[in-house]
This record gives C-alpha cells, structure tokens and sequence, in this order.
C-alpha cells in the first residue's frame, strides 16, 4: 500500500525526464507549436538506468506546425531570405519577428517503470505575435488524456489480499491540460511550462475509504532558457539551463552547451544536479531528416547497478519549402 500511495504523491516526478530537452521542448511546452516555417515531426527513444530491471523506458512521437503558411519571405515564419544560414552571423540581422499567426499539433508519450506503465496524449495549440522588431511571444494550451496502468504480476507482495492493489491489471484515465509561454528572438529563448495542471487524485485501490485514496497527479513546472553566443562565422555555442520543480521533491536543474558547425553536425555535454553527466552528438542530414543521440552517466548511486542512459531523436521536416535543414527559431 505504502509503494502505490508513495508513487503517484511523494516520490520523483510522474512525468518522464529528458536529456536533449533542447530538441524536444514541444513535448514540455505546447507555446512551440508552429514555431518553425514547416512541419516538424519528431520521434524519441530513451532507456534509463541500462541494466537495472524494470528501470524507466520511454518513447513519444510528436508532430508540429504553423498554420496559414505563406512562402514568401516576409510571412509570419519566413528567417529573412531563402538563401540564409540560420547558424550563421548574416542571420541575425534579417531576423524578423513573427505576425500574429497559429500552430497546432499533437504528441504521444509511452513511459513504463516497473509496475506501471502510462501513455499521455495531447492535442496542442499555440499562438505567435511579435512583440517587437526582434522579440516573438507565443502562448500555449495542451488538452488531452493520460492512462495509467498497474501490472499486478510486477510486483510482489507480503499479503496477497492487500487492498490496495488489486488482484488484477487496472487501468485509469483522467484528461490532462498544460499550458506554456515562450519567448524568443534570433540570440536566445526564455520558456515557462506546466504539466498535469488538473491536480487529480491517482488510485489503483476499489476501497473507498480515504487511506487507499491518498495518491495525486501532481504539478509539474519547467523554466528553460537559453543563448547564442558566435565564436566564427559558421560556429556557434548555445548554453541553456532548464528548472524542473514537482513538489515535495527537491528543484531538478539541468545545465547544457551545443556547440554548432555550420549546418552539418553539433556535439554537446549536460550536467543533471547530482544526478548524470551526459555527453551528446546529432547531424543534419539533409533538409528531410537529422538525428541525435544522448548518453548519461549516472552520478548517484543507482550508478553502479547500471549502465547509464541512452536516448535518440530523429526528426523529420515536412513541407519544407525553404530546404531548412537546422531549425531557424528553436536551435
């Protein structure tokens, strides 16, 4: 009983965490749909703590884009020109900001750890204004389900009749909401984010007594930020911090730096609070497809009962008339 109440109120977080956060902020904040001037399409893999039996694996599929697209260069997710570099310094002076214009999409996360498996879907939709000449702000909302899954045959017990568990698979499903901001402009981003905003109560138990009803989604909270920084005309390094708070656990802080060259490949590290150092590594591979891997070494002491995490991210470029082939607004 004591396992179940802990998992849904007061152990680590209910949502899966991610290190190439730089890459899939979508699925962290709904105000990114549209952001680009195609159709962004991704699909990520991630297997946590290799080894250790019933350790976290998740996988999640989204797909995002503008609507009412125009391909003229002055449209509302036009980057100044169809010949221009967005890693490169002439960009940034053609930088314009978007007109008012809306995004939509969707994601799907599969997250199993041990007993419990989840999948959450959400439609999203965002909308993009420019606040100034070089300053974007788009706001989002995400409304959608989550269905949680207790595998009785996963766990074992010291009293088979307990209460709360039931003898048998039990599935839940509650809707979910979550709303986002995000501001950006050619040299940096600043995002604010939150999850589960419903705040349910989660409980596996038939009883209806209140002891087997203590179990909550809790709210889960994300501030991002990021820079770019040029060390040459065709290099450039983008340090960007993310805050992660789920009450009563402790603030999650990840820290991390890309370097990017040209428009061919870029290689960065992360450091996770007491938790992983990670080392990472993607190509764009042409103006239809790039991919990107990620490797963490554990820190705590989980570390020596694994053997670390990995987690890859191909992305797809829909409707790329621009022949895009690094993303312009979202690096």
């Amino acid at each position: 009983m004591l396992f179940i109440v802990t998992t849904f109120d007061a152990l680590a977080q209910q949502k899966p965490q991610y290190t190439q956060y730089l890459f899939n902020n979508y699925v962290l904040n709904p105000a990114l749909a549209g952001i680009e001037n195609y159709i962004d399409c991704k699909a990520g893999y991630r297997t946590q703590w290799t080894g250790l039996d019933g350790a976290p694996v998740t996988q999640y599929f989204s797909i995002q884009g503008p609507i009412g697209k125009d391909d003229l260069t002055s449209s509302v997710t036009s980057f100044g020109g169809q010949e221009a570099n967005p890693l490169s310094r002439s960009y940034v002076p053609n930088y314009q900001a978007s007109d008012p214009h809306h995004g939509i999409g969707m994601h799907a996360v599969f997250d199993k750890a041990g007993p419990i498996s989840r999948i959450d879907v959400n439609g999203t939709y965002a909308y993009h204004l420019g606040l100034s000449a070089k300053t974007n702000l788009a706001l989002g909302l995400a409304v959608g389900i989550s269905a949680v899954t207790l595998d009785r045959n996963k766990i074992r017990l010291e009293e088979d009749d307990d209460l709360a568990i039931p003898p048998y698979l039990k599935t839940h499903i509650k809707p979910d909401l979550s709303m986002g901001l995000w501001l950006y402009g050619p040299l940096y981003f600043v995002g604010l984010s939150g999850q589960q905003l419903l705040r349910q109560r989660a409980s596996f138990s038939n009883e209806s007594s209140q002891k087997y009803q203590q179990g909550k989604y809790k709210n889960h909270y994300f501030l991002t930020a990021g820079y770019k920084f040029f060390l040459s005309e065709g290099i450039s390094a983008i340090p960007s911090v993310m805050f992660k708070h789920v009450s009563p656990v402790p603030i999650s802080c990840d820290a991390n730096v890309k370097f990017s060259f040209q428009d061919k490949f870029w290689l960065g590290g992360s450091y996770r609070h007491k938790d992983s150092f990670s080392g990472m590594l993607g190509f764009y591979l042409s103006n239809l497809c790039n991919i990107s891997y990620s490797y963490d070494l554990t820190l705590s002491n989980l570390g020596s009962v694994n053997k670390g995490t990995h987690e890859i991210i191909l992305g797809i470029l829909l409707d790329n008339t621009y022949n895009v082939v690094c993303p312009q607004r979202n690096w």
